[in-house]
């Protein structure tokens, strides 16, 4: 525990294993932009950001489990590009070694839609997931959204 912050002060062994929950959810180049901020000077962000992300995607609710909630809905991940968002919503399932498949949720472009988005392909595409995203509802984002056009 670091005793100004009162945060937990994690290592390389604790953010490896929250890298392989997470894995599924980054692109390979935001992935290797995290590893190396691991090894790096603010290592200890990292750190926590991994940690952070981890207990999210942990705790994600996995299909259907959000049916009916429409814009209740917590959007727990958030993916950018310059021109889009995607908010997600559920996963599904958990991640392994062929990486997350799909996930349900929200996309902000061109026009908004729900629907189920390929995590790989968002990310393989140059999208990156927001670290500094707190969950919120669909709602809260979109009011919060309304002025950005």
């Amino acid at each position: 525990m670091n005793t100004t912050t009162n945060k937990p002060i994690f290592g390389m062994r604790k953010a490896s294993q929250d890298m392989r929950t997470i894995r599924g959810f980054l692109g390979d180049r935001q992935a290797q932009a995290i590893a190396d901020g691991c090894r790096g000077e603010e290592r200890q962000f990292f750190y926590e950001k991994l940690d952070e992300l981890a207990r999210i995607v942990k705790a994600m609710p996995k299909s259907y489990e959000t049916d009916g909630q429409g814009d209740d809905a917590i959007a727990h991940l958030h993916y950018f590009t310059a021109e889009w968002d995607w908010y997600i919503t559920e996963k599904d399932g958990d991640s392994d070694d062929q990486g997350q498949i799909q996930a349900y949720g929200m996309v902000d472009g061109w026009e908004r839609e729900r629907g189920y988005v390929s995590i790989k392909e968002i990310t393989r595409a140059g999208a990156e997931v927001d670290l500094h995203w707190e969950p919120r509802s669909l709602r809260q984002v979109i009011e919060g959204n309304r002025g950005a056009a």
